[in-house]
């Protein structure tokens, strides 16, 4: 299987961030009673991917030839960010509904296909 170029990936990624922190810092307050993880945990976690998507859109725009360790830092970053947003799953279990479990573990699978795929074009040739 082939992998995707790391200029592509650094878009793919900032995108996403921007979708997330809309969607957490947005859309889940606004269900915060239909999804059950407090407002304040939510606006925390819509903040990070807002500096994900300034890091990865700056990577697009001002990365040339050596971009992959700059890959490597998304990937390992979005990856600690999984790891925090586990942590507050677990945190906050008692106070989740169905929809908050479905749409944490969604973003989370979205997450580790994007972070192999991070991953694997950051080692490739290298």
């Amino acid at each position: 299987m082939n992998t995707i170029a790391p200029k592509k990936l650094f878009l793919i990624d900032g995108f996403g961030a921007l979708v997330s922190a809309l969607f957490l810092g947005v859309v889940l307050v606004r269900l915060e009673d239909k999804i059950g993880m407090p407002i304040n945990v939510l606006y925390f976690l819509a903040v990070l991917p807002i500096f994900f998507a300034i890091y990865s859109f700056s990577c697009y725009f001002l990365a040339k030839e050596k971009s992959k360790p700059f890959l490597k830092g998304i990937a390992t970053l979005n990856l600690l960010y999984c790891f925090l947003t586990v942590g507050l799953l677990f945190l906050y279990d008692h106070n989740l509904t169905s929809l908050g479990w479905t749409y944490f573990i969604a973003e989370l699978i979205v997450l580790v296909i994007l972070i192999g795929l991070e991953f694997k074009a950051s080692s490739k040739n290298a």
